[in-house]
């Protein structure tokens, strides 16, 4: 009898402490998602045919906050240029929490056959190309305020305060600004409200439709760029011995770069990267010239590894440079980097049940760790963070395959955005619920 008591008692402690888990979906997620279904798409579409690059989103905030008064909110814009920030008020007390979407486009001419496809076009670096929703984050905003739209109708009966945040630039600032959410933080986005966590998504074309992917700790790299300028002397191509060849010193710290990660770096620990995207130097075939200059990219999931590689492509270029009778000016990294991005292990296994109920057990599954990086890092570093992958790719199309994100070529399946709203939705209700609690 005693040892059934005590046994009952622990069940009952073990429940309390336990997360909020449904075995389905809420039935006032699928009568929101129903309600706002045909908006939602609306909204992308338009965002999808009129596409703006990072820092440059005067049309996406202005839309947004529009559509944000039309719910009854009164929206904070002109945060990092054209971030666009509101707060919902429930009717009963809680915690705090943020909900994050990103709404700037790629320079990327479309060539997705859609009645709303792209014809925007700019100038990029001096070139001309189009402009392109092509990494979904026209469907990110479209879902975030479909989800304040559902929100506000229920807002009487919800528990806590809900942050919305429409983040600009997350694909990076243009050279010479800053952008994206480390300015939203800078400029006091968490100073007057911090959330107890934050919440994110990104739709992928590596995920099929239907499936969520997300893990718990590190999920996407950290991501810093790098510039390395090699002196020389010019001299005619004849005669090579009259100068000192950056073109060659180049060539050399580019392979002996390459030991870096295969032979200096625990990759059976995590993985890293170490990619040079840009040689560029000289300007006719028989001139050995001053300078070349390269750009590239490191990525990351630990900081430690992180600057032990930034110290040894310092180290290899000064020496290979050294070696030729050169001189090097090797900044790395060259700008604020992107840091890793970090699900909170408890806030993952909590959120875990919510994202289950809305595609089932069997659907939800551990992605690899991805080398593309996210600015959603920072919020997660002020806060505890959940960022989750939803399905793209439609069904009978095979993900690894797909045209990516970032491709001319990306094509988002729109059934995504039903299921990320869901998703998002269901997270919400449940972590509001079960923090009040």
């Amino acid at each position: 009898m005693r040892l059934a008591v005590l046994t009952a008692s622990l069940v009952a402690a073990l429940a309390a402490l336990a997360p909020a888990a449904h075995a389905a979906e809420r039935p006032e997620v699928d009568a929101a998602a129903k309600a706002v279904q045909a908006q939602v798409v609306a909204w992308r579409r338009d965002f999808h045919q009129h596409p703006e690059l990072s820092n440059r989103e005067e049309r996406t905030s202005k839309a947004v906050a529009d559509a944000l008064r039309k719910m009854g909110l009164t929206p904070r814009t002109g945060i990092a240029h054209h971030g666009v920030v509101a707060i919902i008020q429930g009717g009963r007390p809680g915690p705090k929490l943020a909900l994050r979407a990103d709404m700037d486009a790629l320079p990327v001419t479309e060539r997705v056959d859609l009645p709303f496809a792209s014809k925007v076009t700019t100038t990029f670096n001096g070139q001309t190309t189009g402009v392109m929703h092509a990494c979904g984050h026209d469907a990110h905003t479209a879902i975030l305020l479909g989800i304040a739209q559902s929100l506000m109708k229920m807002r009487a009966q919800l528990p806590g305060q809900v942050m919305l945040i429409f983040q600009p630039s997350e694909e990076g600032a243009p050279v010479g600004e800053q952008g994206g959410a480390s300015l939203m933080l800078k400029e006091g986005l968490f100073k007057d409200f911090k959330p107890d966590a934050v919440f994110g998504l990104h739709v992928f074309s590596t995920v099929q439709v239907g499936q969520i992917a997300v893990r718990s700790g590190p999920e996407m790299a950290a991501s810093d760029r790098f510039n390395i300028t090699v002196h020389g002397r010019q001299t005619h191509g004849s005669r090579p011995w009259g100068g000192i060849d950056p073109i060659v010193t180049a060539s050399e710290i580019v392979t002996s770069a390459q030991s870096i990660v295969s032979r200096r770096t625990d990759i059976a620990r995590l993985p890293a990267v170490v990619t040079f995207g840009a040689i560029n130097g000289g300007i006719r075939y028989n001139i050995i010239p001053d300078d070349v200059k390269m750009i590239g990219t490191i990525r990351t999931f630990d900081e430690g590894m992180r600057q032990k590689i930034f110290a040894d492509l310092k180290n290899v270029a000064t020496h290979v440079a050294a070696a030729n009778g050169a001189t090097v000016e090797a900044n790395v990294p060259d700008t604020e980097g992107n840091p890793v991005t970090y699900n909170d292990p408890a806030l993952t296994a909590r959120m875990l049940p919510s994202l289950k109920a809305v595609v089932g057990d069997a659907n939800v599954i551990e992605p690899p760790l991805q080398m593309g990086a996210e600015d959603f890092s920072y919020y997660a570093k002020e806060v505890p963070g959940l960022f989750f992958f939803v399905g793209a790719t439609s069904q009978g199309i095979d993900p690894q395959t797909a045209p990516g994100n970032h491709s001319p070529e990306f094509k988002l399946d729109e059934q995504s955005l039903d299921i990320g709203l869901r998703a998002m939705l269901q997270a919400t209700l449940d972590y509001l619920e079960a923090a009040k609690a």
